[in-house]
């Protein structure tokens, strides 16, 4: 059985969801709705196991960058990072450590670079859930990311995030 909100699997004969919370006394043992539901739900938890999927306040993420000078982004760069693997099913890509290191490493260039790669995985996983799928996201990103913007890019990766999660 798999949990209705969340998608975590749940042991045998559990009524509550360990990861989310969610009563589950109702969740349905039909094995083919489970693998369309794996199919369709990120697996995960966000925050260490608090809050649903991947859903980050935007703003919160924003202002401790802010706060943090710059400190917290590369967290959320790294969560980002990996949820964006896990929602396009793309675990070829970049892992969020080898992204925040080559990022560094190349002052930022391969930062662009991931920017445009992070678009096409955006898209890819939006197509894969069935909706439109914009091609022209890579691009914007990428160039947000030249001027200067790249937190508006991750920003707005995290809201399509946040649209899939939902």
């Amino acid at each position: 059985m798999f949990c209705k909100k969340c998608g975590q699997q749940l042991p045998e004969g559990s009524k509550f969801c360990p990861n989310c919370g969610a009563d589950n006394s109702t969740a349905t043992q039909n094995q083919s709705q489970n693998q369309n539901q794996q199919d369709t739900v990120f697996t995960g938890t966000v925050n260490g196991g608090s809050g649903s999927r991947y859903n980050r306040n935007i703003a919160v993420c924003i202002l401790l960058s802010i706060v943090t000078c710059g400190i917290y982004s590369y967290v959320w760069l790294y969560q980002l990072t990996e949820d964006l693997r896990s929602a396009s099913g793309d675990t070829n890509a970049a892992s969020g450590g080898m992204v925040i290191l080559l990022s560094i490493v190349t002052c930022g260039i391969y930062l662009l670079y991931w920017l445009y790669k992070g678009g096409e995985q955006v898209s890819a996983a939006k197509a894969a859930r069935g909706l439109a799928a914009d091609t022209s996201l890579p691009i914007i990103y990428l160039i947000l990311g030249i001027f200067g913007f790249s937190i508006v890019s991750m920003a707005l990766m995290q809201n399509e995030l946040n649209n899939l999660a939902a």
